[in-house]
């Protein structure tokens, strides 16, 4: 009797998997990392779905979205195959690439936008000129998953043996002999750190120095950029290694056409303002190597 007990779980417990599994080769599955799910939900579904409809003769009926809680959810989602395709900024692309086997697929105008940079900024009195100055000084990041307000940024400083101290409070005094850094949480709290003189240096994105909300103007005008980094792309799609080699090459054929489509002009816009897609050629592939060896530079140095 049990014997007939456990022969039947195992027979139920293999319908469940096989019926999953059967429910995911008709589904296709995008993500991102998220503290705003119903946001990036609004987002993501009508790109997703757009995509599907140039993809029933696959076998591809229904999208689905999934939200990651951060990068390391995103890759534990990746390696379990549970999300197919992945829009993402430079670093986090790189992190699942080298962490999830994800392969890079093409880049995003979001916005519009194919490059950006991080500027460094601080006050006008402050006296600072030049990263060199930032020694015994605090230095305001975003946070340590952001590409252009962490990442590009921390990479400039090591690079040039500036040497790095985490402070757990932004209050903290700074060590005499090294740059502090600490994480604002967001934007405008760098912008607002840098005013009342919590951090005597910001660091974030040239389009985020250029947004009222981010940095309103009359905060701007008290600042001064100090430095400018090399430009990155401004976001990339990636899917994972295992996704259906058909899948993959149809859908980057259908984002790279998408901005010719009426059906897709509605969908490029509500996907982050998306003006087109654009192959990684070798003048990208350079870049992306340069961003491979930050990558590995600021996890070997801060993490």
């Amino acid at each position: 009797m049990l014997n007939g007990l456990l022969l039947r779980t195992a027979f139920y417990l293999a319908l469940a998997f096989f019926s999953v599994n059967i429910l995911a080769k008709d589904t296709l599955v995008i993500g991102t990392v998220s503290i705003n799910p119903k946001k990036h939900f609004h987002t993501l579904k009508p790109m997703a779905n757009y995509v599907v409809s140039k993809m029933k003769d696959l076998g591809i009926k229904k999208s689905k979205v999934i939200m990651a809680r951060d990068n390391n959810h995103m890759i534990q989602l990746l390696k379990s195959g549970e999300v197919d395709w992945v829009t993402e900024t430079p670093f986090s692309a790189i992190a699942f690439e080298q962490q999830a086997a994800a392969e890079l697929l093409l880049l995003k105008r979001k916005k519009g936008v194919l490059f950006y940079h991080t500027v460094f900024f601080t006050r006008k009195d402050s006296g600072i000129n030049a990263l060199e100055q930032l020694i015994g000084k605090s230095l305001a990041f975003e946070d340590s998953g952001s590409t252009s307000a962490y990442y590009a940024p921390a990479s400039e400083l090591i690079s040039r043996q500036l040497p790095l101290f985490y402070m757990k409070q932004p209050r903290e005094d700074p060590p005499a002999n090294k740059i502090g850094y600490s994480f604002s949480g967001s934007e405008i709290n760098t912008a607002s750190w840098v005013h009342i003189g919590i951090a005597d240096v910001g660091a974030f994105s040239n389009l985020d120095w250029e947004k009222e909300e981010s940095m309103p103007l009359k905060l701007r005008n008290n600042f001064k950029i100090i430095y400018r980094t090399k430009p990155f792309p401004r976001a990339i799609e990636l899917v994972r290694k295992e996704l259906p080699v058909s899948i993959k090459r149809r859908l980057k054929h259908i984002l790279l056409n998408a901005h010719f489509d009426k059906k897709g002009k509605k969908p490029l816009y509500i996907y982050q303002k998306t003006s087109q897609f654009d192959v990684i050629n070798a003048d990208t592939n350079a870049t992306l190597d340069h961003i491979r060896e930050t990558f590995e530079l600021v996890n070997q140095h801060l993490k």
